[in-house]
């Protein structure tokens, strides 16, 4: 069995890039969030415009946060507050933190994407980010990669400082644990839970067995 991680540790789950017909979807989603401990849902769809994409949060949205899992819209700071959404997940070509954070309000969830850098990371955490996202830990398909990021990134952070870190980037059950032991707080996962060959609801459960150390 080995040292057991972290239990503190939680699944961060993220949409596939395309849904082509949420109301049919859904239920694969709520599948996935009742198949084990899922702290927080990101939704990022692309392609879409404003009117869209809100259509697809208000599908989406609901059953998580029935669940009490926290939901964050990517890249949308406006558009988050609007839909009800719990917060936002910000990219460095997105807008400014402080713009993010006037948009959705003082109580909401602000993450941040600080790539494989340090620097970043410590900026994001003095201005308030509520989490800093590292990656890509592994190659992914989901996006294209400019970053890669290590273990040990992980480990720095969680030695010296408070605010969460999640990783992200090609995580699947196979791979997770180094990421998991190395001191992160969220493991994001998208295709390693959608295209797992038993389905999300069997990826969600192994992810749950390997974050409960069992």
């Amino acid at each position: 069995m080995g040292t057991a991680p972290p239990l503190r540790c939680r699944l961060y789950l993220i949409t596939p890039p395309r849904i082509e017909d949420p109301f049919r979807w859904v239920k694969t989603w709520e599948a996935a969030l009742d198949a084990g401990d899922v702290a927080c849902v990101q939704i990022r769809l692309k392609g879409l415009d404003d009117d869209a994409l809100a259509q697809m949060v208000n599908v989406l949205r609901p059953p998580a946060q029935r669940r009490g899992v926290a939901v964050i819209l990517n890249d949308n700071p406006a558009l988050a507050f609007e839909t009800g959404c719990d917060g936002v997940h910000i990219g460095q070509d997105d807008v400014p933190y402080r713009e993010a954070r006037a948009a959705v309000g003082p109580d909401a969830i602000v993450g941040v994407t600080c790539h494989n850098s340090r620097h970043l990371a410590m900026v994001a955490g003095e201005q308030g980010a509520d989490y800093v996202a590292f990656g890509a830990f592994y190659p992914t398909a989901t996006k294209d990669i400019r970053h890669r990021a290590e273990p040990d990134l992980l480990a720095w952070w969680s030695d010296l400082f408070t605010v969460p870190s999640v990783a992200i980037g090609g995580i699947t059950v196979d791979n997770a644990r180094p990421l998991v032991e190395a001191g992160a707080d969220f493991i994001a996962v998208s295709g390693g839970v959608w295209n797992h060959p038993e389905g999300a609801a069997a990826a969600v459960r192994a992810f749950d067995r390997l974050l409960k150390g069992e």
